[in-house]
């Protein structure tokens, strides 16, 4: 591989995660990975933040190279994915917000199965907490911007390489959530769950608005 292309592909992967990585936000998230996993033990945990990792990466690569062909299939315009999205991340928010301290943190652990993480992993886990409408409107967004403008091979190994980097922050925050809430304590905890869960609906709300003043401008 000539050395102009190696590099063409340096720099495309690093505006991937710049601007993916900021959005996903894995280590803002794992208070509430671990809010939404209670009684869960630590090698389920383990487990589960590799799925979601993996979830994460097909998601986010699958929206970069054929995200926008699918929407344009379905005629969906990315403003409806934001309105759909933002309301599914406000009623997340909303039940981590009204949630008792004691179910958010429960002790006792209990017996969880495989198909208890597959269930969790995509849902609500993948979808919307780590990889929301934010994040798939930015690598619908990076994925239309890069075809016109570089090869198929740099457009590609930009869209896997980008978003594989974006996992592993994912796998690593959540895989040591547990590790940085016994470093923290439960009150501390209970606080940053609760901050977060309010960001999180806030995040929601102004995506949602994005998406409902674009559709209004738009005339749609």
């Amino acid at each position: 591989m000539p050395t102009a292309v190696i590099i063409d592909v340096l720099k495309s992967c690093l505006v991937v995660l710049t601007a993916l990585f900021p959005i996903v936000n894995p280590l803002a998230n794992s208070p509430i990975f671990l809010s939404l996993t209670p009684g869960y033990s630590r090698d389920s945990r383990i487990l589960l933040a590799g799925k979601i990792a993996l979830n994460s990466f097909w998601l986010l690569t699958g929206s970069m190279l054929i995200g926008g062909q699918i929407l344009k299939f379905f005629g969906i315009s990315i403003p409806v994915v934001q309105v759909g999205g933002g309301l599914v991340i406000i009623s997340t928010g909303w039940t981590l917000l009204k949630q008792e301290p004691e179910q958010a943190h429960d002790h006792a652990i209990k017996k969880v199965t495989s198909q208890d993480i597959a269930d969790r992993a995509f849902y609500p886990l993948t979808l919307p907490l780590t990889v929301g409408p934010g994040s798939i409107s930015v690598a619908l967004t990076l994925g239309a911007a890069q075809t016109p403008h570089r090869s198929n091979l740099v457009a590609i190994l930009s869209a896997v390489i980008g978003p594989i980097l974006v996992a592993i922050t994912v796998y690593l925050s959540y895989r040591f959530a547990e590790r940085l809430a016994s470093l923290l304590g439960e009150t501390a905890m209970n606080v940053i769950v609760r901050l977060t869960s309010f960001i999180l609906l806030c995040i929601g709300v102004q995506i949602a608005w994005d998406g409902v003043h674009a559709l209004i401008t738009s005339g749609h």
